[in-house]
This record gives structure tokens, C-alpha cells and sequence, in this order.
């Protein structure tokens, strides 16, 4: 009951800007909320593994560009010169291919945006498994160190990589098509769907984060971050759970990056940055970092904010403010839940 009441203001206030924008005519209010909701759920599936694991990452952004890249490469490679090659064949009689335009108006036969987003998932759950075995080993400035390292490793990689399109990154991503002829993009005809997309999105995983930490797991990962020894004294697999909340918030990063991309209709390497990765972390830090509901209110409006261009040049500045501001003076979040005593 507790948890329903939240998530029915929420409902509530989507529904209530959707309608105030409809009847003010600036649809591209629309854009801002939208990729602010993709934003916010990274900082949903990073509030997890700050708050409950008690695991600081300082490289979520490049698993978020992982998802993006992932998409973006799989969906703009044209298919057409093979189209009669046998694997081309079998893709295209499992309905995995789509025949379309570019915006050069060239004729493109491409991967089917769905298996885009399985292959981002697969992927960054491998390389979350392979980076979160040795690195969740690390605690405290080490383990936030070694997060940078492997965040700064992405973006050089999505920077100096050609397949990857260097410093302009990968555009002419086509929609994400969705069942029913649903269609995912930024444009004025489907901005609508976008939005009512990345709002039925939070409302999906924010479910699935609160059921998971009122249960078993919930609770393990409570004793974990209060004392790690003593968790592991009691028999907790503390590094079996820290790795699966990583895994799973690497997950939530990618697929808010495959849908932002496509939504976008392309991505950069200032996706994977440092600076993305901080602003993350402070979101995290404004919103709380174990108030799952907290670090969405604070991932809408900061990023909304940000979107809009309220900070100017000092974007940046202004997150790097805010973290060490929070880290000063609020370090438990200005939006952080008050537990009763047991």
C-alpha cells in the first residue's frame, strides 16, 4: 500500500504534463522529459548498487554508451549487398531484418531494433560479469578508481574507434518500432509514443527495484552495505549478491541506452564520459542514496533542467558542485527516506 501511493502520483503527474503540453502546443517539452526519464534510469539501477550494495561506481555512463554503441552500429549497417547471403536469408525469414530509407534516401536493409537490444543486454552483462569479478573485490577510493578506469577505457575506445565513428559518434539510427506499429524516435508524429514509452519504462523497473528490495535479496543487501564482515559471517554470499546487483544495474544502464539512442537517432562518445558518470553519482547523492523514488524525482528535474539548458556552460560545474555540496553537508541525500527505529 505504502508503495502503491508513490507510484499512482507519479502515474498522476505523467499523465498531467502530457496534457498541459498538449494543450499549450509546446510539444518539445515533450523531448526533454523524455530523455530525462532514459537518464533516470540509469540512476535508479545505480541508487541500488550505492545505497543497497554499497558499491560506488564511477563508470555507469559507459555501460549506458555499451547499450547505445551497441544499437546504433547493429541498425545502421546495411544488409542490402547480402541480402542473399544464407545468414542475411534466415535473419530475414525470422522477421530480424527491416527494409527502409536513409536519410540520404538510400535504399537499407537493417537489423530489426529488438535484436539490437538483446545483443546490448548480452553484452553488457558479459562485460559487467568479466569487469565486476575482480574490480567488487576493491572498496572504498579503490574501487571507485578502478569504475573510472574502466569508464575512461570505454570512451577512448568509442572515441578513437572508426567503426564507432570517432568524435561525431553514430547518427541516422533508425526508430524503435515497437508492437502494434508503436514507433520510438524523437520526431514530432511519435514524440508522444516516446514519452509514454520511457514512463511506462521507470514505472517497469522502479516495480522491479522495490519488489527486489523488500525481499530476501533486499535484505542481504541491506546486511552487506551496514557491515560487510558481519553479513559474510552470517553466511551471506556478499560477493555472489554484489555482483548481480552490478550486473543487473549494468542492464538497466544499457537498455536506457539502446532506447535514448534510438529515440535520438544516434549517440556520441560524450555519452561514456567522466562527467556523465559523476553527474550520476550525484543525482544519486541528491536523491538518496537507498530512496529509490528520491533519486527518480532528483534524475527527472536535474536532468530536465539540464536538458534545457537552464546551467549553460557550466553544466558540468554545476553536478561537480552539487556532488561535493551533497558529500559536505547531505551526505544521506536531500530526498532521503527517515527509517523508523525497529
Amino acid at each position: 500500500m505504502r508503495q502503491a501511493i508513490p507510484f499512482c502520483v507519479f502515474a498522476a503527474l505523467a499523465i498531467a504534463v502530457q496534457m498541459i503540453t498538449a494543450l499549450t502546443g509546446t510539444d518539445y517539452f515533450l523531448t526533454q522529459i523524455t530523455m530525462s526519464g532514459w537518464y533516470a534510469l540509469v540512476v535508479m539501477g545505480l541508487c541500488m548498487l550505492m545505497g543497497y550494495a554499497g558499491q560506488i561506481s564511477i563508470g555507469h555512463a559507459a555501460f549506458f554508451a555499451i547499450g547505445g554503441y551497441t544499437a546504433a552500429v547493429l541498425t545502421t549497417m546495411n544488409l542490402l549487398p547480402c541480402k542473399n547471403g544464407a545468414f542475411v536469408k534466415l535473419l530475414s525469414g525470422m522477421g530480424m531484418t527491416i527494409a527502409g530509407t536513409n536519410s540520404w534516401g538510400t535504399d537499407i536493409l537493417y537489423l530489426s531494433p529488438w535484436l539490437s537490444l538483446i545483443a546490448a543486454v548480452l553484452i553488457s552483462v558479459f562485460t559487467a560479469w568479466i569487469i565486476g569479478i575482480p574490480v567488487l573485490r576493491l572498496k572504498g577510493h579503490y574501487l571507485a578508481m578502478a569504475t573510472l578506469g574502466f569508464g575512461t577505457i570505454i570512451y577512448r575506445i568509442a572515441l578513437g574507434t572508426p567503426l564507432f565513428g570517432g568524435a561525431d559518434g553514430l547518427s541516422d539510427v533508425p526508430p524503435f518500432r515497437l508492437f502494434a506499429g508503436l514507433v520510438i524516435d524523437g520526431s514530432r508524429t511519435h514524440r508522444l509514443a516516446g514519452y509514454y514509452c520511457a514512463m511506462a519504462m521507470i514505472l517497469v523497473v522502479i516495480v522491479m527495484l522495490s519488489n527486489l528490495v523488500n525481499s530476501r535479496a533486499g535484505r542481504a543487501l541491506r546486511a552487506i552495505h551496514g557491515n560487510e564482515e558481519a553479513a559474510q559471517a552470517m553466511g551471506i554470499d556478499t560477493a555472489r549478491y554484489k555482483l548481480n546487483l552490478f550486473v543487473l544495474s549494468a542492464v538497466i544502464a544499457a537498455i536506457a541506452g539502446v532506447f535514448m539512442t534510438h529515440y535520438n537517432g544516434g549517440i556520441g562518445p560524450a555519452e561514456a564520459g567522466v562527467m556523465k558518470s559523476i553527474r550520476y553519482v550525484a543525482i544519486v547523492a541528491v536523491g538518496g542514496m537507498a530512496n529509490l523514488w528520491g533519486t527518480l524525482v532528483a534524475g527527472m528535474v536535474l536532468n530536465f533542467l539540464s536538458l534545457r539548458g537552464y546551467f549553460g556552460s557550466f553544466d558540468d560545474a554545476v553536478f561537480g558542485a552539487v556532488l561535493i555540496l551533497m558529500m559536505v553537508f547531505a551526505p544521506n541525500g536531500i530526498l532521503v527516506k527517515r527509517r523508523k527505529r525497529q
